[in-house]
């Protein structure tokens, strides 16, 4: 003879293990949910409520409490109700209204709203502002920038440098070439003051100018190692200098593929003279406002992050001995940039990124 109250049958369908067992397996279903789907799956395996708890680790009540949701409302039941509270003040026409502010007016003291200045105009609290904020993605005080090529060639040129990148020629080298150009030597007005426990470094807010170098470098795609050159002028004849180092430290029987831009200086008939003398040189042009498509600018940020930006050097020629000692201990151990996305994936992007934004709707 039985004791305690019966338990009612479950019986699952196909759709319904489908869903439960998706649910108990997504890392993104929230915890409880998933909890609900893997007590309600052991129950249809397991007619005793107590080896289901102590399987999953929970009181006998839950799992009877979550069997008889499941028996009575189905996949419904697992699903919180919802919960009892003072009905909603703000009016669907005011969260209209905030956003319509929002996004299509401005302060007339400001370039964009606050959660205050916004309260204000529309007469509700400072929260309820944030809060309608908040759950619309609105943020106005951020703003970022953005540039799209306009080159008539921007498909071909992106798959033609993106190929390289994925797939590069035999008996080849792909070299991707720059200039940072003036790079100033900084030196703070007074000394810098060191970190110490609980306190950042600090430096003071003003700087004295002492010069400007421009740095020329050419990142191997395939190895990561990077050949610069220093020099105080930027023009096709340092230019010309630099494509003849590079021509110097490249095995002779190697073809070089060089990605660049299209600055004036890499065009000059000096330059063209010189291209026409070394012919296993080939040149592959970024489009124009592109230059993300340029991993050598990759190597530029870590330059800037590293050594620039917080260096403090008295002369340029204190600048140029700090850039050189990083290119020698960056070539210790370099690392390639992976390039990862295909040609056909960043113009989908770039398409779809051009129709949110256009005003056509189409």
């Amino acid at each position: 003879m039985g004791f305690g109250r019966p338990k009612a049958a479950l019986v699952l369908s196909t759709e319904e293990q489908t869903v439960l067992s998706q649910w108990a397996r997504r890392r993104k279903t929230a915890q409880a949910l998933a909890l609900r789907a893997r007590i309600v799956l052991a129950c249809a395996e397991n007619d005793s409520n107590q080896r289901v708890a102590a399987q999953l680790g929970v009181t006998h009540q839950t799992v009877g409490k979550w069997r008889q949701r499941f028996v009575r409302d189905r996949l419904a039941g697992l699903l919180d109700e919802p919960r009892p509270g003072a009905p909603r003040s703000i009016s669907d026409v005011a969260v209209e209204r905030v956003l319509t502010l929002t996004l299509e007016t401005s302060p007339p003291d400001a370039t964009h709203w606050s959660t205050r200045s916004l309260a204000q105009r529309s007469g509700l609290t400072q929260s309820a502002v944030s809060r309608i904020w908040r759950a619309f993605g609105l943020q106005p005080h951020r703003s970022e920038t953005f540039k799209l090529s306009t080159d008539p060639q921007f498909i071909e040129k992106v798959r033609d440098i993106v190929g390289l990148y994925l797939d590069p020629p035999d008996r080849a080298l792909v070299l991707c070439i720059d200039e940072k150009t003036q790079i100033q030597a900084l030196d703070r007005s007074q000394p810098l003051l060191p970190m110490r426990p609980g306190t950042p470094e600090r430096r003071s807010h003003d700087y004295k100018r002492c010069g400007t170098t421009d740095l020329f470098a050419a990142l191997d795609v395939k190895t990561g190692t990077v050949l610069g050159q220093l020099h105080r002028r930027h023009r096709s004849q340092e230019f010309r200098q630099f494509l003849s180092a590079i021509d110097q430290e490249v095995p002779q029987d190697l073809d070089i593929h060089l990605i660049l831009d299209n600055a004036s200086t890499h065009k000059t008939p000096l330059i063209h003279h010189w291209l026409a003398r070394h012919p296993r040189y080939h040149l592959h042009f970024t489009p124009t406002s592109a230059s993300w498509i340029n991993l050598v600018e990759r190597w530029f940020s870590l330059l800037t992050e590293r050594q620039l930006r917080r260096g403090v050097h008295r002369s340029t020629v204190a600048l140029e001995a700090a850039i050189r000692n990083y290119l020698i201990h960056y070539n210790q151990q370099p690392k390639p940039f992976r390039w990862r996305k295909t040609a056909d994936e960043i113009l989908e992007a770039l398409g779809r990124y051009c129709t949110r934004i256009s005003d056509s709707g189409h």
